[in-house]
């Protein structure tokens, strides 16, 4: 199964999807793959919030910044929480490590990977595409390979979320 969780910037997606695999995989077989790097101050504050989020939720933790499609997990799990799509997009095409022009096809690659190792797994992702600025050319065409990930996923997945002032809204499933 797959669940997609968007929203924009501290809406309280990750809570939500959170809750959502722990739901989903009751057992407390869960895998927490990290795609933010750990560049400066805020994003170390983030993760270490993210971390204690998940504090005594029976999740293991692996940091996957690129290349997520060559992942193997250590087993199967029963549920695995991947945060988040835009972080592992901006990786994969601003990286020298990353996948460049094919970035998204390289991100659609990674969820299909993790998607064979477990029973469910919960994707989170942002909603960047409402503020009607006018961004340089990188920021836009990262912009729309957000949007072109965010479109496939949602249309194959078994249930979407957005997440809106801290509300979960079901928008599909």
């Amino acid at each position: 199964m797959l669940i997609l969780v968007t929203g924009g910037a501290a809406s309280g997606k990750s809570v939500h999807a959170e809750r959502l695999l722990c739901e989903a995989a009751p057992r407390g077989e869960r895998l927490y793959v990290a795609a933010m790097q750990p560049f400066g101050e805020a994003a170390q504050r983030r993760i270490a919030r993210h971390r204690e989020l998940r504090k005594g939720k029976g999740f293991e933790t692996a940091e996957r910044y690129t290349g997520l499609a060559q992942f193997i997990p250590p087993r199967r799990f029963e549920g695995i929480l991947l945060e988040c799509l835009s972080n592992l997009l901006a990786n994969e095409m601003f990286s020298p490590d990353g996948a460049g022009e094919a970035a998204a096809g390289a991100v659609m690659d990674g969820v299909s990977a993790l998607e064979a190792h477990c029973g469910t797994l919960v994707a989170v992702t942002n909603e960047i595409f409402l503020d009607g600025v006018a961004y340089p050319e990188e920021t836009a065409r990262y912009i729309r390979a957000l949007a072109e990930v965010n479109r496939a996923l949602a249309g194959r997945a078994d249930a979407v979320y957005e997440s809106v002032c801290g509300i979960l809204c079901q928008i599909k499933g």
